[in-house]
């Protein structure tokens, strides 16, 4: 029986017992009418999904977001590693936890991300962009610093959301320049910076700062909306023109790209245009970086939700 063994260090036949992350739970019915429980397990590095075949309890949806004690054996299905448990209890503050082992945080220096984002703030020369760039950092920075980009697609941990923006800023930054003749710079800036923030209110997070589910405002409304709603007010406190609120709003509103993947209009400016594809590019690489971190050279991935396909890890 091995105790805490990394996630990522585990091989089928291990026997193992520890304390991990409930990122998400089901209990569910098989064919034969007998419940199960469906999950994922995380730590600091890495996710795998767990079963548990004819489950009484304790845990489950409540579970998610929590730390959880488990025992099991690691298997393979479908090409896929899991965990069969045996058993499964919510962690006891008595329990001897390393959190610091357990949370994932952001592969970044926060504070040199913060300061980052803040010259590319101080860099535009359009004073009206930069005035509402600078009301809503003043109303949201301290949760852009922690708060995860999202739930588990994406930049999923603490510090995500920084992560995410930053790197979004440094490519619109450099595309900005190499299409100079079609892009407002200021604009796709200031659009890059808040596509995001609203996020804040759409996510429920649990006391170890990571999302479990979606608020009843963001199921209702969405970031989308409810960011172009924060954009137009703090464009009404700035006193900037009507068209630079409209465009920023713009810009939030459509950088899902289309409608199918959440967008609430199609992209119908050059900086629109070019922000959706920047959000592509970003999260696609992250969820990249996040999958070969787990799997081997030479091998290829499980089939990846989010990209709907399979990928492989080159030397």
């Amino acid at each position: 029986m091995e105790y805490n063994k990394p996630i990522a260090q585990m091989q089928p036949g291990d026997n193992v017992e520890g304390f991990y992350i409930l990122k998400n739970a089901a209990v569910k019915t098989s064919t034969n009418g007998k419940p199960f429980l469906s999950g994922t397990l995380a730590d600091k590095d890495a996710s795998v999904e767990v079963r548990a075949w004819d489950y009484a309890g304790p845990v489950g949806a409540d579970g998610e977001g929590k730390i959880v004690k488990i025992r099991g054996t690691v298997s393979e299905y479908r090409g896929t590693t899991q965990i069969v448990l045996d058993r499964i209890r919510l962690a006891e503050p008595a329990d001897p936890v390393d959190r610091s082992a357990l949370v994932p945080t952001a592969p970044i220096d926060s504070q040199a991300a913060w300061q980052e984002i803040e010259r590319f703030v101080a860099s535009m020369e359009d004073r009206d962009y930069q005035a509402v760039c600078r009301i809503l950092l003043e109303r949201h920075g301290e949760a852009l610093r922690t708060i995860p980009a999202a739930k588990s697609v994406h930049h999923g941990f603490v510090g995500g959301l920084l992560m995410h923006t930053r790197d979004m800023l440094r490519l619109a930054d450099f595309l900005a320049g190499q299409y100079g003749a079609v892009i407002n710079r200021d604009l796709l800036l200031a659009g890059t910076l808040l596509h995001d923030f609203a996020k804040e209110q759409e996510f429920a997070r649990s006391e170890l700062g990571l999302v479990t589910d979606y608020s009843v405002k963001g199921q209702l409304l969405g970031h989308l909306v409810m960011g172009a709603q924060e954009a137009a007010d703090a464009a009404r406190e700035a006193g900037i023109p009507e068209e630079k609120s409209v465009l920023l709003q713009h810009m939030i509103l459509s950088h899902h790209g289309e409608p199918e993947y959440g967008a609430a209009v199609r992209p119908m400016c050059a900086e629109s245009e070019l922000l959706s594809e920047i959000d592509i590019i970003d999260s696609r690489m992250e969820i990249y970086r996040e999958q070969l971190a787990q799997v081997p050279e030479g091998a290829f991935s499980g089939r990846i939700f989010a990209l709907d396909k399979k990928i492989y890890h080159h030397a």
